[in-house]
């Protein structure tokens, strides 16, 4: 399994439509990571809708703190390595390192990933 980390709200302002923009970019890279033989995922995938079930109101408010960055480091501990991709984000930047505490792999490049050589340079 490779956790795919990038911003989600870094650059967005709370922008509803930028943070989706960046969970779409995160999400680009998990079709190619399926088909070389691994397990994509995105935190979000699994974040937003515990979220939402939590009742929290806004990005940033408690029920969101409470679930958003504890479920990715929770599958990192599932995870064999990560994937980061995107512009800054201190969130997917404290993934990278909190994979590498946990001694595993960590990709910079799509292409990097064993069996997705081919496939970065159709994306």
């Amino acid at each position: 399994m490779i956790l795919i980390a990038g911003p989600y709200r870094s650059g967005t302002n709370d922008d509803p439509a930028l943070m989706l923009k960046n969970v779409s970019l995160m999400e680009s890279f998990a079709l190619p990571i399926f088909r070389a033989g691994h397990i994509p995922i995105v935190g979000e995938w699994l974040a937003l809708p515990l979220v939402q079930h939590a009742g929290s109101q806004s990005v940033g408010d408690a029920a969101f703190n409470e679930i958003f960055h504890p479920i990715a480091i929770r599958l990192l501990e599932k995870s064999e390595a990560v994937l980061r991709v995107g512009g800054p984000s201190a969130g997917a930047d404290e993934m990278v390192r909190i994979g590498r505490e946990l001694g595993h792999e960590i990709y910079l490049r799509l292409q990097d990933i064993p069996g997705c050589e081919e496939s970065a340079d159709q994306r």
